[in-house]
């Protein structure tokens, strides 16, 4: 097998002072699985693969894939088992809840009530919220940026929606005049933007709902695999995110906060395990998480996100913070420069992002610029509209741009290889044929070799309308 090396352009130099910057930023901050993965290239040879990909989901990290391997002899059912297989099994499921409350700053009380993903656990929140006279008490109010996870639930509930302006003060002062006119009961926001990576100021965000009665639920499945998370701090009710944006395996997902009304709402999944007792016409349903946790539980998704927390928090939260701000000053001012690169933000004085770049290459589609970049120089990232169709189009960019995304499994050379692509994309153009296959961009006459046991090759299956972030 061949291996392509790139002149990967300059890396930055980010001058004396940060010299230690630059240095951790050339090399992943955390071990991950697939690290030194080698993609083929289309012009023949292999390269590392450059994971660019993280905001869809993020690669396992090695000490959870070993825990995995620890833990997978002792795999059984939970709860009502008596075999030393199911009571290990239990022990490490419920610990899993601890370890996932002490990562957000939880509150004694909280429940950790674990599901399928975030998209899941805001689902079940919309199930959740009070009612008068059987019918809802409240509104919940949401802004146009949001994924659809944190939008699509609520439409099926009263709700009123906020258009962001193009400055978050001035969003902000349009969600205060919304609170202030009453009947909201809750204020449902992203932590992070899964389109561009602008972080929001929750804690901001949740004294203003908490000012006019509503509480907040964060979706923070963007959030949580970038920033430290303390919703005891911030005052937060609700916070969601999946593991498989958090270095685990399987996506289990996770709601953690207030269990009043969790307690009270509708079960999430009618099952085994959710009921006190089931009677053949009538069932008296359980409280705590088992209310909302029916059937067997994905004790190993809950398991490995558990321990993947404890990773996140056992690092030094400046070292992590410097890791990915190298990378993305390096990634944005590098696309910046080249003429016809546009990079997209939604808030002109949004000041915090997380490693989460949106642009796009004029005169390029952006599935077929992610299409020469896999193809070409062995580099993953996302296109399309990645599940946020409003504010995609409100940006002028109904049919998708670009995304790269990355975290602690990072490293500079990454986003260099990407930059070179782009500006090798400008200056001589593809250096292959390209051709749309059911929706999607494949290069033509594609005769790289891939796993045996892999079930299509790429551009044998349709695309989905959105990413599944």
């Amino acid at each position: 097998m061949s291996t392509v090396t790139f002149d990967s352009t300059v890396l930055p130099a980010f001058g004396d002072d940060h010299a230690a910057h630059e240095a951790l930023a050339a090399r992943p901050l955390a071990a991950v699985t697939g690290a030194e993965l080698q993609a083929p290239l289309i012009q023949g040879g292999h390269v590392r693969y450059a994971n660019l990909d993280y905001g869809a989901s993020a690669p396992a990290l090695t000490i959870v894939s070993a825990y995995l391997n620890e833990i997978l002899p002792y795999y059984a059912s939970v709860h009502r088992g008596a075999g030393y297989a199911s009571q290990i099994s239990t022990s490490v499921y419920e610990n899993s809840r601890n370890i996932v409350r002490d990562f957000v700053g939880g509150r004694p009380d909280d429940s950790v009530i674990f599901t399928r993903n975030t998209t899941d656990s805001l689902n079940l929140l919309a199930g959740c919220l009070p009612q008068l006279d059987g019918a809802p008490a409240g509104e919940v109010l949401y802004l146009d940026i949001e994924h659809h996870a944190n939008l699509l639930p609520w439409q099926g509930v009263p709700h009123r929606s906020v258009i962001a302006s193009p400055t978050l003060s001035a969003t902000i002062a349009n969600l205060r005049d919304e609170l202030s006119q009453g009947g909201i009961s809750l204020l449902a926001v992203t932590g992070a933007s899964n389109v561009t990576g602008e972080i929001l100021p929750i804690a901001e965000l949740a004294a203003l709902a908490h000012e006019f009665d509503a509480r907040i639920v964060v979706d923070a499945a963007q959030l949580a695999p970038h920033r430290r998370i303390n919703i005891s701090e911030s005052d937060v009710d609700y916070v969601v995110f999946s593991g498989h944006k958090l270095y685990a395996p399987f996506g289990a997902g996770v709601v953690v906060g207030r269990p009043d009304w969790l307690d009270a709402g509708t079960p999430h999944l009618a099952g085994g395990g959710a009921v006190r007792e089931a009677r053949l016409d009538s069932v008296s349903w359980a409280t705590g998480p088992a209310r909302h946790e029916g059937g067997s539980p994905n004790v190993l998704g809950a398991a490995t996100l558990a321990r993947a927390t404890q990773v996140l928090a056992g690092l030094d939260q400046q070292d992590w913070h410097n890791h990915e701000v190298a990378i993305r000053s390096f990634l944005v001012e590098g696309l910046e420069s080249i003429e016809g690169v546009t990079v997209h933000r939604i808030f002109s004085d949004s000041t915090d992002t997380i490693g989460v770049v949106n642009f796009s290459v004029e005169g390029f589609d952006a599935g077929l610029v992610a299409a020469y970049l896999a193809a070409e120089h062995g580099v993953g990232l996302r296109d399309g509209r990645f599940c946020a169709h409003p504010l995609l189009k409100r940006l002028g960019l109904p049919s998708g741009s670009l995304r790269a995304s990355f975290g602690v499994g990072s490293r500079l050379e990454d986003a260099a290889r990407l930059l070179a692509g782009i500006r090798q994309l400008k200056t001589t153009g593809l250096g292959w044929d390209y051709v749309v296959d059911e929706g999607r961009w494949v290069p033509s006459n594609d005769h790289r070799s891939y796993p045996e046991w892999a079930p299509n090759t790429p551009g044998t299956a349709g695309a989905a309308p959105c990413t599944v972030d």
